[in-house]
């Protein structure tokens, strides 16, 4: 569909100071598809989209997983478009390397060792949101673009006023698209609903203006991106023939899939876009790791990106898109708050973990749904304290749960390829038994629950988050001991992916007696033993611009707590 304009017809001779029922702020994808839901469970609301930008711009490219792809290709009837305008997406791939490791063949690798069985993409986010948008629109949302929101005033149980600033060229809210006129500069207007949707991103307007946005201090990661050119295809004639063994090793695709690198407290995706550019960046722990030095942030990601062996082979004759290089420090936060009377948080303006799994989008998926249900709910005459305090009750239990499971100090391991390989088998089974096989048993009723939520749910948060907590503990010991990543030359692991069959249980019966098998040949030396790399000795020191890594990557003797070193200034990058 072509991009939306800045009024859509459904908006033609609407008073300007009437009331509306919903106004979502941003249009991208958590605020599209909240009103495509809105307006699905009821077509008689009226949405107003409030968009900053007159065109969004290319952003990260980003994946689905197996609950995102199901809720846009099931839920917001995008399977023509995703087929069409981008990628399939064939599993995670991982890529572990140490110093004994060369070459691309001599990495370790884990992955699946056929395609995969449920559909995945690897997505344009610009495309695909413009797309949902459009169909938001077509479906009955009004949208004011380009827009900016000054101030939101809150008024429990009562109609929430925004005071926007709209761009020059922009037909007043309510005038016909044709024949308004169109302001010579830019003016403000006051608009009131009786809910307000932020689906603002990262800028998280309400969290900040409310006070309710939390650091998530115990996961001080950071993160740098950008989109290439010229990066080898992992399935190319030229690698097969350069590294024979590495080309008969799997029989899946390996370029559309999201292959990871990976190293000692940071990560990096490679994820192929429609027409040709890779989005590639790194995810670093900033305890463990600091950005190499260099005069311009894409040489420093380079830098980085070139210490791995496969980073080396892809990105041999690959350029970074100048001025197209993004930073971000201290990715992970929540609200404390996530609705109330009046108001509701959706996607990144609710929270944000980690991109590592790619949980955003999925994310995205359980506020939107539950967010419509919501509010429709409350529409129709359901008392509104009951279903609120539900949703915040459920939505902070999800986030501090999914946390502890599955992220807290998981950047320890993730670049060892023995303990990643088993917490990828026992985090993606769980996934599967406890989240996916949910989504498509229940269909839209399990978007109002979000993962580790519901009753049954805390046992299997509990020991997902033991199990993890009990790896990134075997992970610092190793370190300690010198044996970090040992196994991460010449081994592979060829993954069959799960399916919601009989056999689900049994994969993850076996995983569990893996894990098992691990803690009584090595991790008994953690048992009682206090930690070798306590957190405060890795604290960052205050920032300054020539940072350097904090470790050694893959120290061949015991290494010790390493002495913190500065860590660059969002503004001196």
């Amino acid at each position: 569909m072509p991009s939306p304009s800045a009024e859509s017809p459904a908006s033609a001779a609407r008073p300007e100071s009437a009331p509306w029922d919903v106004i979502i702020v941003g249009g991208a994808l958590s605020g599209a598809s909240t009103a495509c839901l809105l307006l699905r469970r009821n077509p008689r609301l009226r949405v107003l989209i409030v968009e900053r930008d007159a065109a969004f711009k290319r952003r990260v490219g980003e994946s689905t997983v197996e609950v995102s792809a199901w809720f846009l290709a099931r839920q917001l009837d995008l399977a023509g478009h995703l087929l069409e305008k981008h990628l399939p997406k064939q599993g995670l791939r991982f890529w572990f390397h140490n110093q004994k490791v060369k070459t691309l063949a001599g990495c370790s690798e884990t992955g699946p060792g056929y395609n995969v069985r449920f559909p995945g993409y690897q997505v344009d986010r610009a495309t695909l949101d413009e797309e949902v948008l459009s169909r938001a629109v077509a479906a009955g949302a009004m949208l004011l673009r380009p827009a900016k929101v000054r101030s939101i005033t809150l008024a429990s149980g009562g109609l929430q006023t925004l005071e926007l600033e709209r761009g020059t060229g922009v037909p007043p809210v309510g005038s016909d698209q044709g024949t308004g006129v169109a302001p010579a500069t830019p003016q403000t207007t006051t608009l009131r609903a009786r809910w307000i949707v932020d689906a603002s991103g990262f800028a998280a307007l309400l969290a900040r203006r409310e006070g309710w946005l939390q650091p998530n201090t115990a996961h001080p990661t950071a993160a740098v991106w950008t989109r290439w050119s010229g990066v080898k295809n992992w399935d190319s004639r030229e690698l097969a023939d350069k590294f024979p063994g590495y080309a008969r090793r799997t029989k899946a695709l390996r370029h559309v899939a999201t292959n990871h690198l990976v190293g000692l407290g940071w990560w990096a995706w490679v994820i192929p876009l429609k027409g040709g550019d890779v989005s590639v960046g790194v995810v670093y722990d900033q305890r463990l790791v600091e950005l190499p030095e260099g005069e311009h942030l894409g040489e420093r990601l380079r830098a980085l990106l070139l210490t791995h062996p496969a980073g080396r082979e892809l990105l041999a004759d690959a350029a970074w898109q100048r001025g197209d290089v993004h930073f971000r420090r201290n990715l992970a936060y929540r609200s404390s708050t996530f609705a109330g009377d009046g108001f509701a948080l959706v996607g990144d303006a609710a929270a944000f973990i980690d991109p590592f799994y790619s949980p955003g989008m999925d994310w995205i998926s359980y506020t939107a749904g539950a967010t419509a249900a919501l509010i429709d709910a409350c529409q129709r005459g359901q008392p509104v304290a009951s279903r609120v305090a539900r949703h915040n009750t459920l939505f902070s239990l999800s986030y501090d749960r999914w946390f502890d499971a599955v992220y807290r100090d998981k950047y320890y391991y993730m670049g060892d390829h023995r303990l990643m390989t088993l917490a990828f088998r026992l985090d993606l089974g769980f996934y599967y038994f406890g989240v996916v096989r949910l989504a498509f048993m229940q269909g839209s009723p399990a978007l109002e629950t979000p993962p580790f939520s519901n009753p049954g749910a805390g046992p299997f948060a509990r020991f997902i988050a033991f199990y993890n907590r009990r790896l990134a503990a075997i992970g610092r010991a190793r370190i300690a001991r010198g044996v970090w990543g040992a196994q991460n030359h010449a081994h592979s692991y060829s993954f069959r992916s799960y399916e919601l069959t009989w056999t689900l249980p049994l994969r993850l019966l076996v995983a569990i007696g893996s894990y098992a098998r691990l803690e009584l040949f090595e991790g008994w030396r953690t048992w009682f033993q206090a930690d070798p790399m306590p957190e405060t000795a890795l604290r960052p020191a205050p920032s300054s611009r020539r940072a350097v890594p904090r470790h050694v990557e893959h120290p061949p003797a015991p290494l010790a707590a390493p002495k913190p070193s500065p860590a660059p200034s969002p503004a001196a990058l």
